[in-house]
C-alpha cells in the first residue's frame, strides 16, 4: 500500500479534529454540557467542573470521515466501524445521562454492561463471518493454539477490558489523548506488516484524530473526551489487535491501559478483604497526583512510560 494513503488519514483526520475544536466547544458550552467532577476525587479538579465534555465527537467525526474516505470496504472495515462507533455511542449516552441529569455517574454499570456486551456480540458474529481464524497466537513466536469456539468468549473479554482499562485512563488532561496515539501509532505499524491495510488506515486515523483533539484537550483542558471518546477508542483498539491477530500483544502495547485497571482492580479487591487501600486513590494516576505530582508530570511520565510499552512490542514483531 502507498504510504501517503496511511499518512493522508492521519492528516485529513488531524486537520478535521482541529478545525471541529471551535466548533463544538462553544456549542457545548452553549448547551452546558460541563463536567460534573467526582467529589472523592483530587481537590484540584474540582475548578474543572464545567468544563465542556462529550468532547469524543470531535475525535470520532473526525476519524470516521478520513477512514471512510481512505478504506476500502472490505470485512475488516465493518468490523472496525462496529467496535469503535458500537462503544463510542455507549459512552455517549452514559455521558448525555451524566450531563442532563447532572451527576458524575451516567449508566449503571449494568446498563453500560449490557451495551458492551451487546457490540461484542455483533462483532463476534462479523468476525465469524468473515471466517476470522480462531488461531492464538504468543508474541514474538510463531507458536499458537486454535481455541475454536472459545475464541469468541474471548473476544468479548478483550473488547470489554481494553474499552473500560482505557476508560480508566481517562482522568487527567492529556492523558488518554497522548497514550491512544502512541498505542494506535504502534498498531499502524504492525498492521501495514500484517497486510491489514483497513486496520492501518483505522489506526492512522485514530492518531491524528486525537492528535488534533489533545489541541484542545492538554492542561489545562479546554474540553473532555468523555466516555464517548474512551470507550471508542478502547473499542478500535481492540479491533484492531482482533484483526492483526495481536490479542495479547495489546496487553503490552497497551500496558498504561493495563496498569491503570490493575490498579482500580487491586484497590478495590483489598478494601473488600482488607478494609485497606494500597493506593491513595485509584486509579493509579489519581495516586500520583495526590502524592504530590503535577498534572503535566503525571502526564509526561506516562505518555514515556507508554512509548516504551509501545516500542518493546513492536521489537517482538517487526
Amino acid at each position: 500500500m502507498d504510504m501517503m494513503v496511511i499518512l493522508l488519514s492521519l492528516g485529513v483526520s488531524f486537520i478535521l479534529a482541529v478545525l471541529f475544536g471551535p466548533l463544538f466547544i462553544p456549542l457545548l458550552r452553549r448547551l452546558k454540557f460541563g463536567q460534573q467532577i467526582r467529589e472523592d476525587g483530587p481537590q484540584s479538579h474540582l475548578k474543572k467542573s464545567g468544563t465542556p465534555t462529550m468532547g469524543g465527537i470531535i475525535i470520532m467525526l473526525a476519524f470516521l470521515i478520513a477512514f471512510i474516505k481512505f478504506a476500502g470496504k472490505s470485512d475488516e472495515f465493518w468490523v472496525l466501524l462496529t467496535a469503535s462507533l458500537g462503544f463510542g455511542i455507549v459512552g455517549f449516552l452514559d455521558d448525555y445521562i451524566k450531563i442532563v441529569f447532572k451527576r458524575s455517574l451516567g449508566l449503571t454499570a449494568r446498563q453500560k454492561l449490557i451495551g458492551q456486551l451487546l457490540f461484542s456480540i455483533i462483532v463476534c458474529w462479523q468476525l465469524f463471518n468473515m471466517g476470522h481464524s480462531t488461531e492464538l497466537f504468543i508474541p514474538g513466536t510463531s507458536a499458537g493454539i486454535d481455541l475454536g469456539w472459545f475464541y469468541y468468549p474471548f473476544v468479548v473479554i478483550i473488547m470489554f477490558a481494553a474499552s473500560n482499562s482505557v476508560n480508566f485512563t481517562d482522568g487527567v488532561d492529556g492523558l488518554l489523548a497522548g497514550t491512544s496515539a502512541i498505542a494506535f501509532g504502534a498498531f499502524t505499524i504492525i498492521a501495514l506488516k500484517m497486510v491489514e491495510y483497513d486496520a492501518a488506515i483505522f489506526s492512522a486515523a485514530m492518531v491524528g484524530g486525537v492528535l488534533g483533539f489533545l489541541v484542545y484537550n492538554a492542561h489545562p483542558a479546554k474540553v473532555f473526551m468523555g466516555d464517548m471518546g474512551s470507550l471508542g477508542i478502547g473499542g478500535g483498539i481492540a479491533a484492531v489487535a482482533i484483526l492483526t491477530k495481536t490479542e495479547l500483544l495489546l496487553i503490552l502495547i497497551g500496558g498504561v491501559f493495563v496498569l491503570e485497571m490493575l490498579s482500580v482492580i487491586i484497590q478495590v479487591t483489598s478494601f473488600k478483604l482488607r478494609k485497606k487501600r494500597v493506593f491513595k486513590m485509584s486509579p493509579i494516576h489519581h495516586h500520583f497526583e495526590l502524592s504530590g505530582w503535577s498534572e503535566w508530570k503525571v502526564v509526561t511520565v506516562f505518555w514515556s512510560v507508554g512509548l516504551l510499552f509501545a516500542v518493546t512490542g513492536l521489537m517482538l514483531v517487526i
